[in-house]
């Protein structure tokens, strides 16, 4: 009988000027940070959908207070984001399948299938690359730091150099379905579109909405400060 891995969620809290800076403009950093709220929310909803052996809030800040009770958290500790990693698995321990919050259109499907994948006996490690270079998942039956430090990481490049990584760790990867992850307002659109039952499709509903209502009202809306 296969064992679920854990199931981990790395975040940060949704903070304005912190988080979902791209979105801007179109966005003002408030209206980012509540979509990002959105999404971490999208995403612990389809982990606590998906049977795991535990699961476990990896966060750069105070655990919110709406997490549901059966969920761990531990603090991210590190500098970069290979040594955030690395330590997400070492402190977890065990097998686990790791995902961010920047896709709020991922499903419970897809997410069972890629903890099934992970569980097998003749599988390492699994791999979910991102369409923008990077990856939305990657799982470890034993955690390693050597998997992460040294990893070049947010860059096109980062998928790749992953996958080679776990190859020359000699690290029997498989590779999950691709996925869009959410960076400038165009990849938030079509998200909202994959998924339009998400907390996340709903708030830019509302805020194309309001925007239609602003100019509608004869006003302008106000200016959004540009990103960065």
């Amino acid at each position: 009988m296969l064992t679920s891995p854990q199931l981990l969620i790395m975040a940060k809290t949704p903070a304005p000027g912190r988080c979902k800076t791209r979105l801007c403009p179109p966005c003002t950093y408030e209206e980012a940070a509540r979509l990002a709220a959105m999404a971490l929310r999208d995403t612990v909803d389809v982990v606590s959908a998906t049977p795991a052996s535990r699961r476990v809030l990896v966060f750069d800040g105070p655990a919110p207070e709406w997490l549901p009770p059966d969920y761990s958290v531990i603090p991210q500790r590190g500098t970069g984001l290979d040594e955030r990693l690395a330590a997400a698995f070492e402190d977890a321990g065990g097998s686990s399948l790791l995902v961010g919050m920047d896709t709020p259109h991922l499903d419970r499907r897809l997410l069972h299938e890629a903890a099934t994948t992970l569980s097998r006996s003749d599988t390492d490690a699994v791999l979910g690359p991102s369409v923008d270079g990077g990856y939305w998942a990657i799982g470890l039956q034993v955690p390693g730091q050597r998997v992460f430090l040294g990893v070049p990481m947010s860059d096109a490049a980062t998928g790749a150099a992953q996958w080679e990584r776990l190859r020359e760790l000699g690290l029997r990867t498989e590779t999950l379905p691709a996925l869009r992850d959410v960076d400038c307002f165009e990849d938030a659109l079509e998200a909202a579109k994959l998924a339009p039952g998400t907390r996340f499709a709903a708030g830019l509903r509302a805020l194309e909405e309001g925007e239609r209502a602003s100019a509608e009202g004869g006003y302008e809306p106000q200016p959004r400060p540009r990103g960065r």
